[in-house]
């Protein structure tokens, strides 16, 4: 498989990507550095979407059903060289099924996931998955 997307920014205005139909804006500028994602936090983001993507594909392999699936995702900078050094997430799985095997979920995500994988090269990655049943 192979991957692009295109990014563009004008000078002293912020950035956007464009992804197939999308378009996500993100910060380049201080003017805009506490309302608009920047770069780290679109890295965070892509996390984000790994984990949430396979959440959906191992809900029919491992046949099991949730109405919504949460993600919350930090991480620790250092300075010398910049760099991620810890990143933490903590994944919620909002359903009644009780069907669900949060190990083997986890398992799964954590082998399977092309971001996750890329990262865990990279830098320490902790997790933790929770039922939610009364939502």
């Amino acid at each position: 498989m192979n991957y692009s997307i295109k990014a563009e920014a004008l000078a002293d205005h912020d950035a956007v990507s464009l992804i197939k139909d999308s378009e996500i804006k993100f910060g380049t500028t201080a003017a805009t550095a506490d309302n608009l994602a920047n770069p780290a936090e679109l890295f965070l983001c892509s996390l984000a979407a790994c984990v949430l993507k396979n959440v959906e594909r191992f809900s029919s392999i491992l046949k099991f059903e949730y109405e919504k699936a949460e993600i919350s995702v930090e991480a620790t900078r250092l300075d010398k060289p910049p760099r991620m050094d810890t990143i933490t997430y903590e994944l919620k799985i909002y359903s009644q099924d009780d069907h669900i095997n949060l190990d083997l979920l986890k398992k799964n995500i954590e082998s399977f996931g092309t971001i996750y994988n890329t990262l865990k090269a990279t830098c320490r990655i902790l997790g933790q998955i929770h039922k939610i049943t009364q939502f």
